[in-house]
């Protein structure tokens, strides 16, 4: 008989989270799968006290992940309508699911139950040719004196929230992972070539804000080049991502060169 548990570390489903990502297609976005699943709640799948598989749930009754081992006894399809039409009282109410087209498993089952489903993001992975391209813009390596410049920079230019903007910089910032752009002393651009510590460690994950004053003038495809040329100098491949609504990072990463073959769904449960 199967049981679900609320898990409250994380690290005991190391050996199933390998698992779930060497079962998806290709790398899943890295802000989504190492940013926003972290803070979520996880679930645990028991049979007789063995852990055969995981959920999480965000605060807004999202799915972000879903994964049954192959040695599970346990119908995947049937443990997951199970969940959708709000029947465990452990996880409670579920609204939906964000899935990536790479993980076929999650997305099979979110389809088959949903009630509508929108493209909320494009993921882009690797570089169309093998052609370098050349790029003007000179990179720094951020310092952590400069945290303060870069937090401010990216609140004003994205209006993300400056506390976690501290924590999150900081941690790039630690790890060698940021770099500015820098024009007469102003700081017109930041850059992110974030590796990961687990899973899709063959990959780098990308990541560009330009100041409001400063677009539209090539700058970020600019800086995506950069970024690009330091990913392939560590042999990684670069990946990234962004939203639908979001037209001027598309045009810039397409001229960049990067590769988009799959999408990011929002999808609402009947």
């Amino acid at each position: 008989m199967l049981e679900i548990r609320k898990i409250e570390t994380n690290d005991r489903l190391s050996i199933l989270k390998a698992e779930y990502f060497n079962q998806t297609t290709a790398p899943l976005d890295g802000m989504w799968h190492f940013g926003f699943v972290p803070m979520a709640q996880h679930f645990g799948f028991y049979e007789s006290e063995h852990l055969v598989g995981f959920c999480c749930l965000n605060t807004d009754g999202y799915l972000l992940q879903f994964y049954v081992s192959q040695q599970a006894i346990t119908s995947a399809d049937e443990l997951f309508e199970l969940i959708i039409q709000n029947n465990s009282n452990v996880i409670g109410k579920v609204a939906g699911a964000f899935v990536s087209t790479c993980d076929p498993a999650f997305l099979a089952m979110c389809l088959d139950h949903n009630l509508s489903s929108t493209v909320n993001a494009l993921l882009y992975c690797g570089v169309q040719g093998n052609t370098s391209q050349a790029t003007s813009a000179e990179l720094q390596q951020a310092s952590q004196e400069q945290l303060v410049r870069f937090v401010d920079f990216a609140v004003n230019a994205i209006g993300a929230p400056k506390e976690w903007l501290q924590g999150y910089f900081g941690d790039l910032i630690a790890k060698q992972e940021l770099f500015g752009y820098w024009k007469d002393q102003q700081l017109i651009a930041s850059g992110e070539c974030r590796k990961f510590a687990e899973h899709q460690t063959e990959y780098a994950d990308l990541g560009v804000i330009v100041s409001p004053d400063f677009r539209g003038h090539g700058i970020a495809t600019d800086v995506l080049r950069a970024l690009i040329a330091l990913a392939k100098s560590q042999e990684l491949i670069p990946m990234c991502s962004t939203e639908k609504a979001n037209l001027g990072a598309q045009k810039a990463i397409a001229k960049a060169g990067l590769v988009t073959n799959h999408r990011l769904l929002q999808v609402t449960f009947a």
